[in-house]
């Protein structure tokens, strides 16, 4: 069985290209369903894709990176040869290394951030429902889910992160003297505008708001922070109420656009805005970043921010490390295991043979009344014979070298003390 990883992330691709591959949560299974599709029946396959990353891990029979390449290309409208050089391919114990790392949160631009964890949880999950998870695959991931349960437990790896949110709001800080005499707007109601929401809460604006297309999801989320909510539809006719305005949907174009900026603008009379687009792809259109009085950060942009401190981890990225070479040798272990599993059907069924055609003669010969004790020495011999011959034949037969490795095989197998 080959184990295979394609992926690229935020090292090797800038956002824009990443927003290519950035596959809706709502649609992955008919995504895994049509990748499935490019490979021989039974490979095994799942996705994940978060703002940093996509990533495709598979299983097969043999390796077919060169199809998932062209898949993946394809879903992005891009050429083979221009994704290659954005790209990492990884074989076997490499793809288990690396799907550690980033379940453990070593690679990830916030190192240590505990919610790569989950997203991989939920790509495992969708992989699943979509029956493309098998025996290989499932005990990858498991087992990438309990290296990084030990990374965090036994290390302080996460111990001085700064997460995304917590960087919005420093950056928002040094722009406003006072951040409670801000407005702040939160578009979207996902995970990470709740972590942001959160991060804000504790600076106690003067309002919070959520924006969002889904009333009902957008109302839960206000009500947590006694914020309030608004229709998603009318953000260009109440834009330039709000001082800070942080972004994250799953919407495939950008929602804020510069004109609708530009507007918001004249009506604030120039006084700044702090905008922060945490989506992928774009939920601001990049060019909104050359407007004079608009403060715009990307997930790109705040990875300068968000490395504060990592000297202080470097020890525990050591430690992480060792925990992780630890993960990857037993699990090379069990896929060396797994590829002696038909040589031992195959010796089961054999010896299984053996057992019926013996047991078979002995019933007859007992139904003629021959002698039991007869009939049994018969039968032990015959299974005795049967498990020898091949051995046997093999010191009789072939050169002097190919006798003393059998001689060596059989002293092996045959002739090893208990203990």
């Amino acid at each position: 069985m080959a184990l295979w990883a394609l992926g690229l992330n935020h090292t090797t691709a800038p956002l824009d290209l990443r927003g290519r591959f950035a596959f809706a949560v709502d649609k992955m299974g008919p995504t895994i369903t049509t990748l499935r599709s490019a490979f021989a029946p039974g490979n095994e396959v799942a996705i994940l894709s978060t703002c940093n990353r996509t990533e495709i891990y598979c299983a097969g029979d043999e390796a077919q990176m060169h199809q998932t390449l062209a898949w993946l290309a394809q879903s992005g409208g891009v050429s083979t040869d221009a994704l290659t050089d954005h790209t990492y391919a990884l074989l076997e114990a490499d793809a288990a290394r690396h799907a550690f790392r980033v379940a453990s949160g070593l690679d990830s631009m916030v190192l240590g951030e505990p919610q790569i964890l989950g997203q991989m949880k939920d790509a495992v999950r969708a992989a699943s429902e979509a029956g493309a998870l098998g025996t290989t695959l499932n005990q990858l991931f498991q087992r990438s889910f309990a290296v990084a349960k030990d990374v965090r437990s036994s290390t302080e790896i996460g111990a001085h992160s700064i997460s995304m949110a917590a960087a919005a709001v420093r950056l928002a800080g040094q722009l406003f003297e006072d951040l409670s005499e801000t407005r702040v707007l939160f578009v979207g109601a996902g995970e990470m505008v709740e972590l942001c929401a959160t991060h804000f809460a504790a600076k106690t604006p003067k309002s919070m708001t959520i924006a969002n297309r889904t009333l009902e999801r957008g109302e839960k989320l206000a009500t947590q922070f006694g914020g309030e909510v608004m229709r998603l539809a009318d953000l260009p006719l109440r834009l330039h109420e709000f001082d800070v305005v942080i972004s994250c949907t799953a919407s495939t174009l950008p929602l804020i656009g510069l004109g609708a900026v530009e507007r918001a603008l004249k009506l604030r009379k120039h006084r700044p805005m702090f905008m922060v687009d945490l989506a992928v792809p774009r939920d601001i259109e990049p060019e909104v970043k050359s407007l004079e009085d608009v403060y715009l950060y990307t997930v790109d942009d705040l990875s300068v921010v968000v490395q504060t401190g990592l000297a202080n981890r470097q020890a525990a990225v050591a430690q992480a490390e060792a925990i992780i070479d630890a993960g990857v040798q037993s699990f090379e272990h069990w896929m060396a295991q797994r590829s002696n599993v038909p040589l031992i059907q195959q010796l089961n069924a054999q010896a299984e043979d053996w057992r019926g055609a013996e047991l078979a003669r002995a019933r007859k010969a007992i139904a003629k009344g021959d002698d039991v004790d007869a009939v049994l020495e018969a039968l032990t011999r015959g299974l005795t014979q049967k498990m020898l011959h091949g051995a046997m034949a093999e010191l009789h037969a072939g050169d002097t070298q190919a006798r003393e490795r059998a001689r060596h095989a059989i002293e092996h197998f045959f002739l090893r003390k208990r203990t």
